[in-house]
């Protein structure tokens, strides 16, 4: 189950909000860009495990999906269910659950979303064991989506941020180059949580061995995300548009792709 340290993270965080805001809004806009071109035609059954809040579900169901939710913290089940309930086109059903042990039959399921388990798994063997059940409730070709951070993230943010101007901050992203081991010992959100932090060549490596058919990693924000002046970029389309471009065009550039703070990884049942 969840840690007391990554509930406490997740009680103090509102992660309903996190996507409208700041960088969130280029990881939100990229992140849809991308499984748009890869989602079958709708209606297609999606699971999102540790889904949240529930703004992908909520996108998905919107988009004429069947899409069944599934987080382990109740607290995020709660905020999914509220929002649920105020969409035109809500979730078909939220329930709490493990990404390790889903429950849900084989051969479920023609996408899996798993935005967030796998930063969340630390250890790589339950990393493995939830890859290997969502094998199981897809179908034959049936589609995962899988997102994580990049290993180098707290290092590029600490210099963005000023972070590296704290002591306390320079072991963790010190600890984070050297195992992909992310911990945040203090009570300071702006550090996140305990998490697993990924090369974009380990990921790749990690779906290869649960048995999955590897399609390809994207950069999600790309540069974009450390840019200083975001919001003055976002907010003018033509800037927002031209920075948008310019992320499409390096998205798989393996040479820059773990400076993107999150990837998103794609692979097939076959």
């Amino acid at each position: 189950m969840i840690s007391d340290k990554i509930n406490s993270h997740y009680q103090k965080n509102n992660e309903q909000q996190r996507l409208s805001i700041g960088t969130g809004q280029v990881e939100f806009e990229r992140t849809k860009e991308l499984m748009s071109r890869f989602l079958p035609n709708a209606p297609a059954r999606i699971l999102d495990v540790g889904g949240a809040a529930g703004v992908y579900s909520l996108w998905l169901a919107g988009e004429g999906h069947e899409v069944h939710l599934i987080d382990p913290m109740p607290n995020l089940l709660e905020q999914a269910k509220q929002a649920s309930t105020q969409a035109d086109a809500p979730i078909k059903s939220i329930r709490i659950g493990d990404a390790r042990n889903l429950d849900f039959p084989d051969e479920f399921a023609d996408v899996v979303l798993m935005m967030g388990p796998l930063y969340h798994l630390v250890d790589k063997s339950n990393r493995i064991t939830a890859l290997k059940e969502a094998i199981r409730v897809l179908k034959m070709d049936g589609l995962l989506f899988v997102a994580a951070i990049s290993k180098f993230a707290s290092t590029l943010d600490g210099f963005v941020q000023g972070f590296m101007d704290d002591p306390k901050f320079v072991p963790i992203a010190e600890q984070d180059l050297t195992d992909g081991q992310h911990r945040n010992p203090f009570d300071n959100t702006a550090y996140f949580t305990t998490a697993f932090f990924h090369h974009p060549e380990e990921l790749k490596k990690e779906i290869e061995e649960a048995g999955f058919s590897y399609q390809n990693t994207f950069a999600v924000e790309g540069f974009g995300w450390l840019l200083q002046d975001f919001d003055k970029h976002w907010n003018n389309e033509k800037r927002r548009e031209r920075l948008l471009k310019f992320i499409r065009l390096t998205e798989t550039e393996s040479s820059v792709l773990g400076v993107s703070a999150h990837l998103l990884a794609v692979a097939r049942k076959q």
